[in-house]
């Protein structure tokens, strides 16, 4: 079997690396990739927005499956045009697509199926959004309707950062096009959590669940990032909450799905608030979850391949899959000054970490090959994850190979995990 992954980032070499390891993988190609790719698959360095040039290299190398990473092609198309080709791909179509695509979107469909998530109000220019932020009380949520890289959610306490944050995504629009639209909802209190489940458009797998820690800060302080870390499982998506989400969330979203003419096929990132064992949607997003996926995919003992196949031929009803015991801590290491400006050329050293230690993972992210060095190349550099029988293993290995590794600049948190270890520290 010949497979293409598509992206760039540390979502893509995990999935890679897991491709990888199967025995019906006969060639596996990774485009545009990172430093990593030469390590496990071949590169064609085909940009993820050159639609034309990625049809005609998967027709030309008779690629089965098309694995999509990122969401902005899913957004755009992508796999609506693969399929107009014969070409199989995992990823759903543009109109499945929009649960990430559009915050609205997402939200009239939670309401239509009455799918738990925050009360909320859409608003199309600044004056209305102004007006109706001076009759509610903070904290409150303010998203921008379109993709914005993880970022364009904003938590405010006050008229006056509501003010700010308004006037930066309409006016100035810090967003682009994707914040002229905007949701304003409320505060949901609780613990967050990731479900990610694979869909082949009738049947819903769950994976292990995960937990993100988005703000750049220790402490969950900040701005939101693309994600500084994630542990995995999640200790707050009990069997009961996992229940709930399958039965409360997950099945009447591709139910709507299906009442609205979508055929979705590939994954369902389920990002929640968990309270007193309910949970609620935060967002909706139509691909793997980064940096979920990397702390997930070493704990997976089934063979991805076969969840794949089976997801794209609408087999799921067949599928299980098992997953090793234990713990994953994914740590993210970053350039400096990330979310905000950074530097890019950095040398990394110390990356052998891995060859020594079987449960220490590296996951490329934003990394180059320059003159046989590999430098930084992004916000976010690497996922430096491990695995262990406990949460406390894998915590900590997670840090004793990161003390490791080293560049100019490397910024990383010093608590992920912080809310999982509470579990186990009662």
């Amino acid at each position: 079997m010949k497979i293409l992954v598509i992206g760039s980032g540390g979502r893509e070499h995990a999935l890679s690396y897991a491709l990888s390891k199967s025995p019906i993988v006969q060639r596996l190609y990774w485009t545009p990739g990172n430093a990593a790719t030469g390590e496990i698959a071949e590169n064609p360095r085909i940009k993820t927005d050159d639609f034309e040039s990625l049809l005609s290299f998967a027709r030309k190398e008779k690629i089965d499956i098309t694995v999509v990473g990122p969401e902005l092609p899913l957004v755009n198309g992508i796999a609506d045009l693969f399929i107009e080709n014969g070409l199989r791909v995992f990823g759903p179509t543009s109109g499945g697509a929009r649960i990430e695509g559009s915050k609205i979107f997402a939200k009239k469909m939670m309401e239509e199926k009455g799918i738990p998530t925050a009360t909320y109000r859409e608003f199309f220019e600044v004056q209305a959004a102004l007006e109706y932020i001076q009759r509610i009380d903070p904290p409150f949520v303010i998203k921008a309707d379109g993709l914005a890289a993880g970022k364009g959610v904003l938590i405010v306490d006050s008229e006056k950062n509501a003010h700010e944050a308004l006037t930066d995504m309409f006016e100035r629009k810090v967003f682009g096009e994707s914040g002229t639209r905007v949701v304003i909802e409320d505060f949901l209190e609780g613990e967050e959590a990731t479900v990610l489940a694979l869909c082949d458009g009738h049947t819903v797998v769950p994976l292990l669940s995960s937990q993100d820690h988005k703000p750049v800060y220790d402490g969950d302080r900040g701005p939101n990032t693309g994600g500084m870390g994630a542990i995995a499982p999640a200790p707050v998506v009990n069997t009961t909450v996992m229940g709930r989400v399958i039965d409360k969330i997950l099945l009447p979203l591709v139910d709507e799905f299906h009442k609205r003419g979508i055929d979705y096929r590939g994954v369902i990132y389920a990002g929640l608030m968990v309270r007193d064992d309910n949970p609620s949607v935060v967002e909706f997003n139509c691909r793997f979850g980064d940096p979920e996926i990397e702390a997930v995919v070493p704990l997976l003992e089934s063979n991805l391949v076969e969840s794949i196949v089976k997801t794209v031929n609408g087999d799921l009803k067949n599928c299980t899959i098992a997953w090793k015991k234990g713990y994953a801590c994914d740590v993210v290491m970053a350039s400096g000054g990330y979310p905000g400006p950074y530097e890019k050329g950095k040398e990394i050293q110390g990356l052998d970490v891995s060859s020594s230690d079987n449960n220490v993972y590296i996951f490329h992210a934003g990394t180059a090959q320059r003159n046989g060095r590999v430098v930084t190349n992004g916000g976010r550099v690497l996922n430096v994850v491990s695995t262990g029988k406990t949460l406390q293993e894998a915590v900590a290995g997670s840090y004793a190979a990161v003390d490791k590794i080293r560049f100019e600049g490397a910024y990383y948190r010093k608590d992920i995990g912080f809310r999982g270890l509470k579990y186990f520290t009662k």
